[in-house]
């Protein structure tokens, strides 16, 4: 078994894939529209879907906005430098929300972003973490 993707639901499709192709660096890897559902998806990564987990992007027809509720947590993604990373999504227009620094209590470095619909992002700086053998 394998983590295969993520789904999101957003309220602009366009505008979401915008922010993660556009501010993010991933690929569109595909899409398609389902009219008889009322619904579309399009999926993106940093690399195929036959090898990575993706996020998946869920457009329903007329629903603009969606209650965030407090379950879910955030998305991680691992950087090289979360500082040149952050500025980068500035740059390009993205929300930062919380600078890159070490963790409150530790020493990993992480910041957190924005998508445009609310969806938290966290930047894992490569190298800070230590993963167990």
């Amino acid at each position: 078994m394998r983590l295969l993707h993520t789904m999101l639901r957003v309220g602009h499709l366009q505008r979401s894939i915008d922010f993660y192709t556009g501010v993010l660096g991933m690929q569109l890897l595909r899409q398609h529209d389902y009219p008889d559902g009322e619904f579309t998806l399009a999926f993106v990564g940093y690399g195929g879907e036959r090898d990575h987990t993706v996020l998946e992007l869920t457009y329903n027809y007329g629903q603009s906005a969606y209650e965030m509720g407090h379950a879910f947590g955030h998305i991680a993604i691992e950087v090289a430098d979360a500082y040149q990373a952050c500025a980068l999504v500035k740059v390009k227009g993205g929300r930062v929300i919380r600078e890159a620094g070490p963790m409150k209590h530790g020493t990993i470095v992480i910041a957190f972003v924005e998508d445009p619909d609310g969806y938290k992002i966290e930047f894992i700086q490569a190298g800070t973490i230590e993963y167990p053998s």
